[in-house]
């Protein structure tokens, strides 16, 4: 392990003079090299093995979701239209980064090409969008049902409703989209050494020598524009509900309302609160160690996708009891 931190360090010490040797002629480098958990190197063989048990409970967990919501005609409604939203934007987001964390962590397999590197970098923040607008979708849906109940289903029939995870995507698309055009048009002439898990956008375009705040400045909009408003969408939506459950008459009808926002609600904070405290900390923790900030970081991509089918098929009852018919039904 120490042998091949040092190759790395020396790798990175000859890049850096060639590249002094050179700076009229700055081009982009054909490679990039991801250190993982810089400051844990020692450890990764141990910490892939939690990464990877949770890599395997998302995959199964959100595969069950789709299949579950397939099968069974009576969760063919919106809400259950959009489960199976955030199940596949779960499943775009754990595979886009969990592979390859697992090479460099068991096989020190860091080298990803450039050209992958954005990829990878544009769907991992991509897909983190459109997770959020999906989130906010189901706030939508849920305010509907709980504050109009009799106007449900004429308001979210199913055109709307693939109109509205249209709007998703391309919210998703189009935002993201400047990210890896800015981040191929800077030269990188200093080191093409990531000391992080994956293609994370500001770690990537850290290393280019050249001045950088449109990338900065766009990316706080992005944060801003989309978790700020998504955020007070849905505190707007969930402080009506919340009105509307406390009006209701009796106690049990006040209960099971609240029972049909409570999985919706725990899934949320577990995106926003992780995500919200790495924003900080990566914008204002100066003194926090690197590799906090990379665990936090990997705590926002690998725990909703994981958390989120848990949430839903423990809580949800039309999903629970069809998991168990087809569980009884396979033991018969």
């Amino acid at each position: 392990m120490q042998e091949t931190l040092f190759c790395l360090r020396v790798e990175q010490l000859l890049l850096y003079s060639m590249s002094d040797s050179n700076t009229t002629d700055s081009t982009n480098p054909s490679t990039f090299i991801l250190l993982g958990i810089t400051g844990l190197e020692a450890a990764h063989v141990w910490i892939a093995i939690p990464f990877c048990a949770m890599y395997v409970i998302a995959i199964l967990g959100n595969f069950t979701i789709l299949f579950v919501v397939k099968v069974e005609p009576s969760l063919h409604v919106p809400m259950y239209y959009f489960l199976c939203m955030l199940a596949v934007t779960d499943l775009v987001l754990s595979t886009s980064t969990l592979p390859k964390m697992l090479s460099i962590f068991w096989f020190n397999s860091g080298e990803i090409d450039f050209s992958a590197c954005l990829t990878q970098m544009y769907f991992i923040h991509c897909f983190f969008v459109m997770e959020s607008g999906i989130f906010m979708a189901m706030a939508f849906d849920r305010y509907v049902a709980i504050c109009d109940p009799l106007r449900h289903s004429t308001i979210l029939t199913n055109p709307v409703v693939a109109k509205i995870g249209l709007a998703v995507v391309l919210r998703g698309f189009m935002l993201i989209l400047p990210y890896p055009i800015l981040a191929r048009r800077w030269p990188y002439c200093r080191t093409n050494i990531i000391p992080h898990t994956h293609c994370e956008h500001i770690a990537v375009v850290k290393l280019a020598c050249a001045n950088i705040q449109i990338s900065n400045y766009y990316s706080l909009f992005v944060v801003l524009c989309v978790r700020g408003l998504d955020v007070i969408f849905i505190t707007v939506s969930y402080t009506q509900i919340l009105r509307a459950i406390f009006s209701l008459p009796t106690k049990d009808a006040r209960l099971k309302a609240l029972g049909t926002c409570g999985s919706h609600l725990c899934a949320i904070l577990t995106f926003y609160i992780p995500a919200l405290f790495s924003s900080l900390t990566h914008r204002f923790g100066q003194n926090v160690p690197l590799h906090f900030h990379i665990l936090m970081a990997n705590v926002c991509l690998l725990v909703p996708p994981v958390l989120n089918p848990i949430i839903y098929g423990v809580r949800t009852k039309q999903i629970r009891d069809r998991q168990l018919r087809l569980f009884i039904h396979k033991g018969i």
